[in-house]
């Protein structure tokens, strides 16, 4: 178990370097089980890995769905480098280890662990880890147009870190790009040119104030909004004609996406109306709708009593899940790791976390299954 986390850190699934090497690393381990496994790949490093585990289809099957990626180890330093899967003090640190590589190898020693020991279930499982849910959950829905094929299904579970709490809600994600336009000149002559970052601070002017339409959640409450990038010019002696600021608004159940980005073509077209020189647009660049599933419903009920608990609650983050929409099928977010080491230095997983994971998806799959 220990070596499989330690290769699937190793290898460095970045956007930069791509899933292929995870999927091929999954893919040799599922096999020692004699379990078949299609590698989906393009773009020469992008991967998903699907396994269909079948069975007699007695009972209604269950769908496990990670993600291969991870996102880059930034530029503060690490107490161990963060790709070299290093033990110590029963854990195991590494970028990936809590998101999501502990709960995926959790899950595969489970499966392999059952497989192995002939046990005999009554429905199907199908396993997927998917390529670029940190960037633009590219995967999952490559994965979700193609999966015509797929049994009927009880429900789908994340193994995503959440300190083994069973997550039923989640906020959805709306990322916007800004950009203002200007005319480039001399840094000598600036009054020859339009500059976009002078632009730009009559955008961020306006945003301080900027009140986005929302109904308060009982479970996740508020929306949010962040302006978390910028971005602008290319010399010190030269107007910039171009600025662009990325901004992170994190949605509710009942807000509009659509309505939302109105909403900013609005606030530019007014600017647009005070000053003929602004000029400026808006685009999406990602969009993930809010997760709901109901945690009275038979599934959730289920699999809380397959891992000993009677509470599910909401979190902050924002997962593949609702990609799977069209499955038709309620979705759960349950694996080992901390959430607040995500995306941070010195990411790590307990070793212990992980054991305690294998023993609750293996309950999981025979609670459902057998």
């Amino acid at each position: 178990m220990k070596a499989l986390l330690k290769r699937l850190i190793q290898a460095e699934t970045t956007a930069k370097k791509g899933e292929l090497a995870a999927a091929e690393i999954i893919s040799a381990e599922l096999g020692r089980s004699g379990i078949d496994s299609r590698i989906d790949s393009w773009d020469q490093n992008r991967a998903n890995i699907i396994a269909h585990i079948q069975s007699g289809g007695r009972r209604r099957a269950l769908l496990f769905v990670c993600h291969l990626d991870v996102v880059g180890p930034g530029e503060a330093s690490w107490k161990y480098p963060p790709f070299e899967a290093v033990e110590s003090d029963s854990k195991i640190y590494g970028r990936g280890s809590a998101d999501m590589k502990g709960g995926i190898t959790a899950f595969i020693t489970a499966i392999n662990q059952i497989v192995d020991s002939s046990t005999k279930l009554q429905g199907d499982i199908v396993f997927v880890a998917s390529a670029g849910e940190e960037t633009d959950s590219c995967g999952t829905q490559r994965f979700a147009r193609q999966c015509s094929w797929m049994p009927e299904l009880a429900g789908i579970v994340l193994p995503e870190p959440t300190d083994f709490e069973v997550v039923t809600a989640h906020r959805g994600m709306l990322w916007l790009r800004i950009i203002t336009k200007g005319k480039a000149a001399h840094g000598s002559r600036p009054e020859l040119g339009v500059n976009a970052i002078n632009s730009m601070r009559s955008v961020l002017n306006e945003l301080q104030d900027h009140k986005i339409a929302f109904e308060p959640h009982d479970l996740l409450g508020d929306c949010s909004m962040s302006i978390n990038t910028i971005t602008a010019g290319k010399a010190f002696n030269v107007v910039p004609d171009e600025c662009s600021i990325g901004v992170d608004i994190r949605t509710v159940p009942g807000q509009n996406h659509q309505d939302i980005v109105a909403d900013f073509e609005k606030l530019l077209a007014k600017l647009k109306s005070d000053d003929p020189k602004f000029d400026a647009d808006v685009s999406v660049v990602r969009a993930v709708a809010p997760l709901e599933t109901d945690s009275s419903c038979d599934f959730v009920q289920d699999l809380c009593s397959a891992v000993g608990t009677s509470q599910t609650r909401a979190v902050a983050f924002t997962t593949d899940g609702p990609h799977l929409a069209s499955l038709g099928a309620p979705v759960v977010i349950f694996g080992p790791g901390k959430s607040e080491l995500c995306h941070k230095p010195d990411e790590y997983i307990e070793i212990a976390d992980v054991e305690r994971a294998v023993e609750h998806y293996r309950n999981i799959i025979l609670w459902f299954l057998s």
